[in-house]
């Protein structure tokens, strides 16, 4: 079992509130991803639930009994960290082995979940190499192993992919996702990148301000933001955002389209907006073109085989059923 349940939890530092107030329900065997800003308080969150940040008020519940006091290592939960945070000197099997051997775990058991680790993990052949023989990915293979031998309620990720570059970065956010499809144990998991969120998360917990914007899944964030932070913030191209007289049409204080709801017209006059492509970025399989247009600067996504050039004029119709209205607070209306 590895439900998580957060009840009016708060944080401050000293006189700063990080975090004035967030109740949350994990389901067991759930991959929830924390996601906003920098400074937007999911890191302290996630410390809050491994138990290395003290909580001012509220309580943190553990399978439903109260762990919000009680020691990290009482908690039965692993996180990993942006930093691989491994032993130079030891071997991947003894790096693995570690926590195990510091419980004074019996040797038989200790070789046999190793073993299954790094079966898991595809660390086989690499179970006698020292960490500096290993890739990024490796080495973040090699931490994610040495939690999965202590047979954790929860894995808390904290930015595990922020060291790596492009390229493993995809491949191992593919990893992980199957990981925890193998596992089938809960995961927590904080990344800035809203795209990381988007392909991995079951839900997703939108933060901004030490407050919860929304919390639920990917495509709920989609297509019904609540409010005009999570529209701007989930989906990529952002959404664009027109406020005024044109906004006011559709009985809104602000409204926005996203860049893949639009129909292109080269005929004059054959579209709601006029504007000129200021930059076409052609992408191979889409092009992002960015518009100016009288209400502003527009990104568009289009096919990526479709060729247009600085200063040509086009004409933009945004889809009316994929309009989002705000009011002046922001809120979705």
């Amino acid at each position: 079992m590895g439900s998580i349940t957060l009840e009016h939890v708060n944080k401050s530092f000293g006189d700063v509130q990080v975090i004035p107030d967030i109740s949350l329900e994990i389901r067991d065997g759930e991959f929830v991803v924390f996601v906003g800003p920098s400074g937007c308080g999911k890191s302290t969150l996630l410390r809050l639930i491994a138990g290395l940040e003290d909580t001012t008020r509220g309580k943190i519940l553990l399978d439903g009994q109260d762990f919000t006091d009680a020691p990290p290592a009482r908690r039965g939960l692993a996180m990993v960290f942006q930093s691989y945070a491994l032993y130079p000197h030891m071997s991947v099997r003894d790096n693995i082995a570690f926590p195990l051997k510091m419980a004074r775990t019996p040797q038989a058991e200790i070789d046999r979940k190793v073993e299954y680790a790094a079966r898991t993990l595809n660390l086989g052949n690499y179970l006698d190499r020292r960490p500096r023989a290993l890739s990024g990915g490796q080495r973040q293979r090699v931490a994610i192993g040495r939690a999965i031998v202590r047979e954790p309620k929860a894995f808390l990720f904290d930015e595990p992919l922020s060291n790596l570059d492009a390229a493993l970065r995809v491949n191992m956010r593919l990893e992980i996702t199957e990981l925890h499809q193998q596992l089938k144990t809960t995961m927590v998991y904080v990344t800035h990148d809203q795209v990381e969120a988007m392909t991995m998360a079951d839900r997703i917990v939108v933060l901004n301000a030490g407050t919860v914007e929304q919390f639920g899944s990917p495509l709920e964030l989609y297509k019904k933001p609540a409010n005009r932070f999570v529209a701007g913030f989930i989906g990529s191209p952002k959404m664009n955002f027109v406020e005024g007289a044109e906004a006011g049409k559709h009985g809104a204080h602000s409204i926005g389209v996203r860049p893949e709801h639009f129909t292109l017209s080269t005929t004059p006059g054959a579209g709601t907006w006029a504007g000129t492509v200021m930059v076409a970025e052609q992408l191979g399989s889409d092009t992002f073109l960015h518009v100016q247009t009288d209400l502003g600067l527009v990104t568009v996504r289009t096919d990526g085989e479709q060729t247009f050039r600085h200063g040509q004029a086009l004409f933009l119709t945004p889809d009316p059923s994929r309009i989002y209205k705000f009011d002046a607070a922001g809120k979705a209306i």
